[in-house]
């Protein structure tokens, strides 16, 4: 559970001291903290007794953090897990922590920070039983609760880097897919692993415009599988019906390149297509869509569906 001495708070880190050590194939409860300190949550109308005292106990302690904002739960280290393999991480459940999210943007952030010069933020309260979330009267958007931020330590050569801009760590790749029952193959580049993850969501769009999604505290059950027969550049997500390939680059261009050369190469590798075949089964039956646009590197994913193959 997330405390002053288990948590990330705004970083991933080859160099990083675990706060707990498990094996391949353990499955491990997670909890994770609102992206958001407890004062700017009373301000917006949160009730001094919802804001959650594991979020006060590390504002308090107020240890050195960044260079990002997230407060990430870990890192866990995994055992036999070592630079060149994969973790598979099967995401068995996800609940909600809190009977509320927030929506916030500002004027240095988001999409359109020209259009809004000021900031603004949005208590919007969720309900368990429906799986709604009220966003305004006669608006009601359902939840499907996900880990905004899923990662590994980047390579000991990049040292601490920003929890905010996702890449081939994973991290914040903010891919609103990766709900309860789905799987996230990340590539591993130190020792362990060391998986964090934070920044939970109870919905989102895709883009994740104003830079903010329905922000909330979730608690996860996950199960780590350390690949030593799969290797990866980019990570790579799969659910009940698609496997789904991943870009992420400052330009959007060139994310989305990444993420249709990644759809190519599953389909070559995986599923014993032609290039060319795979090229032209990506474009006629194949969705690429944005993930997200505002997190300092953009990230573009593919689609696949698994019904398009007999076997």
């Amino acid at each position: 559970m997330p405390s002053p001495s288990t948590v990330a708070w705004g970083f991933y880190d080859a160099a990083a001291t675990p706060v707990l050590r498990v094996k391949s194939g353990d499955v491990v409860e997670i909890g994770t903290l609102i992206t958001s300190n407890p004062t700017r949550l009373e301000a917006a109308g949160v009730k001094a007794a919802e804001v959650e005292q594991s979020l006060r106990d590390i504002y308090t302690e107020n240890r050195p953090h960044g260079p990002g904002g997230h407060i990430l739960t870990g890192p866990v280290y995994v055992e036999g897990a070592d630079s060149g393999d994969v973790l598979e991480v099967r995401i068995r459940s996800i609940e909600l922590a809190i009977p509320y999210a927030y929506n916030s943007f500002g004027p240095r952030s988001g999409f359109l920070p020209e259009d809004f010069g000021y900031a603004k933020t949005k208590i919007i309260p969720l309900d368990r039983a429906t799986m709604t979330a009220k966003f305004a009267e006669g608006i009601t958007i359902p939840i499907r609760p996900f880990f905004g931020s899923m990662g590994v330590a980047p390579p000991a050569s990049m040292g601490k880097i920003n929890s905010a801009p996702p890449g081939i760590h994973a991290g914040n790749l903010d891919n609103k897919e990766l709900v309860a029952g789905t799987t996230l193959y990340i590539p591993v580049h130190a020792k362990g692993a060391l998986f964090e993850v934070g920044d939970g969501h109870a919905g989102q769009g895709n883009g994740e415009v104003d830079i903010t999604a329905l922000e909330t505290s979730l608690l996860g059950r996950f199960q780590f599988i350390v690949r030593k027969d799969l290797h990866l550049t980019w990570p790579r997500g799969e659910t009940p019906t698609h496997w789904i390939a991943m870009g992420i680059d400052k330009d959007l261009t060139v994310a989305t390149k990444i993420a249709v050369r990644e759809a190519i190469n599953f389909l070559v590798t995986m599923k014993g297509m032609t290039k060319d075949d795979a090229y032209m089964l990506t474009s006629t039956a194949c969705d690429v869509d944005i993930t997200q646009l505002v997190d300092g590197t953009v990230g573009v994913h593919v689609m696949i569906p698994k019904s398009l193959f007999t076997k």
